[in-house]
């Protein structure tokens, strides 16, 4: 631009950066604790594998069995990978193509690790993880809405009116600014994890070092959770608030772990926000801008989930197997056993780990379990209590 005045000609000139262009749109599927579930077809292997969809992965992977199913030319390296729970050294897939709908994407390394896991906790099949290479390609919108993921080539974006913008630090891992309150109010850098399914994790350290949870007249109680190392111990409490930009939830669900391999690199980072969060808020990602542009939805107010039982279930081989009962919890009072076989919940028979996580959520309400133990089916009753 050239602008003319009375003390002479000053010229400035500036590059006009080209609008992003719609490339996609197709629907995602979501799982308890808000994780997304995403299809996509991968070089010119027949079936459509089932990816998740996770701003906390530094790169993008595959499952083991996928591998081993499809024969995949995988490759050895020295490479290592850490996330919660442990760090182990992986193998390579190379220069492979995902086809989803409406785009292809090239010249993808999949890393490869065993995500038996992940398929166990959500009775689905995960074939593999999908994080910052993908994300760092394009704009993309995550409508919790309408289950429905868009694709924008990067460029001059117009974002949704209303909501609000986030600019967070970005290493492969968006990291926010954000302030929560319990005994008091602590301000912290915090990963925002879409793949994460749950609503708000502190490190164990950072809890100690900044004297979170001293205050608690209730102390946290003992749960099992899932991460790249396997099955862990944890603990879950609630926080007073946290505010995510603007906005404000009050009597969060959290998590403590003893984050051994320090995954959240404490002190730069405390721990993560998950997607049972950051589900209420219609989302865009903007890696090359650094911006993260949020919109309550229509699951803005719903309500947290606060029952406890102590009971970890899985999905194994067809069925649903509790594989750990909590000392002192509600399930181990009420008689469940570690390797019981769960057969129904109040009538339901649909080995639906979803449906029977669902009901897990109806604090202080009776629930029938019909429990098959060493041959035997046996009754047992129990009543999730609320950790506030």
């Amino acid at each position: 631009m050239i602008f003319l005045g009375t003390r002479g000609v000053s010229a400035q000139e500036q590059f006009i950066e080209p609008q992003s262009k719609k490339i996609t749109s197709f629907r995602f599927q979501l799982l308890t604790g808000g994780i997304i579930i995403v299809k996509a077809k991968l070089n010119n292997y027949p079936d459509s594998l089932q990816f998740l969809l996770d701003t906390g992965s530094g790169g993008i992977s595959l499952d083991s069995m996928a591998v081993e199913k499809y024969a995949m030319p995988v490759v050895p390296s020295d490479k290592k990978i850490k996330g919660i729970g442990g760090i182990k050294t992986v193998s390579f897939l190379n220069d492979a193509t995902l086809y989803f709908p409406g785009l292809q994407v090239d010249h993808l390394n999949f890393h490869v690790n065993d995500y038996e896991i992940l398929s166990s906790v959500y009775g689905i099949k995960i074939d593999g993880i999908i994080g910052y290479t993908f994300f760092s390609r394009y704009i993309i919108h995550i409508d919790y809405d309408h289950t429905v993921l868009t694709v924008f080539t990067q460029g001059e974006y117009k974002y949704p009116k209303g909501g609000y913008m986030l600019n967070p630090i970005f290493t492969a891992i968006p990291i926010q600014q954000t302030s929560f309150k319990d005994a008091k109010e602590f301000f912290q850098r915090f990963y925002f994890d879409t793949g994460a399914g749950l609503n708000f994790l502190l490190s164990e350290n950072y809890a100690s070092d900044s004297a979170v949870l001293h205050h608690k007249r209730k102390a946290p109680v003992v749960t099992q959770a899932e991460g790249l190392g396997g099955k862990m111990t944890m603990r879950y409490t609630t926080v007073k608030w946290i505010k995510v930009g603007p906005y404000k939830f009050r009597k969060v669900p959290t998590h403590i772990f003893d984050d051994q391999v320090n995954v959240t690199n404490y002190p730069l980072v405390g721990g993560l926000i998950g997607n049972d969060l950051l589900r209420r808020f219609n989302t865009t990602f903007n890696y090359v801008k650094q911006e993260v542009h949020i919109i309550p939805n229509a699951q803005f107010r719903d309500f947290f989930d606060y029952a406890y039982t102590g009971l970890a279930i899985y999905y194994v081989d067809g069925q649903i197997l509790i594989d750990g009962v909590a000392p002192d919890s509600p399930a181990e009072r009420a008689g469940f056993k570690k390797d019981d076989y769960i057969l129904a919940i109040n009538n339901d028979f649909s080995k639906s780990i979803q449906a029977y996580r669902a009901k897990l959520q109806s604090i202080r309400e009776k629930l029938t379990f019909l429990i098959l133990r060493d041959g035997e089916i046996i009754t047992l009753n129990l009543k999730p209590v609320s950790i506030l």
